[in-house]
């Protein structure tokens, strides 16, 4: 391989490892909103009737429901405490920034 070849590979690698860790970001800022607004909804801050909140908290749980719902499954809540959120996003940032991102940038 040339010089200019293994240059454009890394700047490659490393350009994917950055967008990667960009969409991790914003997923976990997804799930922070998602659980802040339904603990708001949950106490009452809802506007009955209103189309704005019930479409911010449809959009919110159709993105992290699925990836949260893996969780669900396995760990059960704790009386009214439901601990699956926690664990999924340690879950992300330790298999998505700790290992994934370092194994593509090489």
């Amino acid at each position: 391989m040339t010089a200019a070849a293994i240059l454009v590979l890394a700047t490659a690698r490393d350009s994917i490892a950055d967008f990667l860790g960009a969409l991790l970001w914003v997923y976990l800022i997804l799930i922070f909103a998602y659980i802040i607004t339904s603990l708001i909804f949950s106490f009452g801050g809802r506007i009955p009737y209103s189309r704005w909140s019930s479409a911010a908290i449809g959009f919110l749980r159709d993105v992290t429901e699925p990836y949260l719902g893996l969780f669900r499954r396995f760990i059960p809540p704790i009386g009214p405490v439901d601990v699956s959120p926690i664990v999924a996003i340690l879950v992300l940032q330790i298999v998505g920034f700790n290992i994934l991102i370092p194994l593509i940038r090489g």
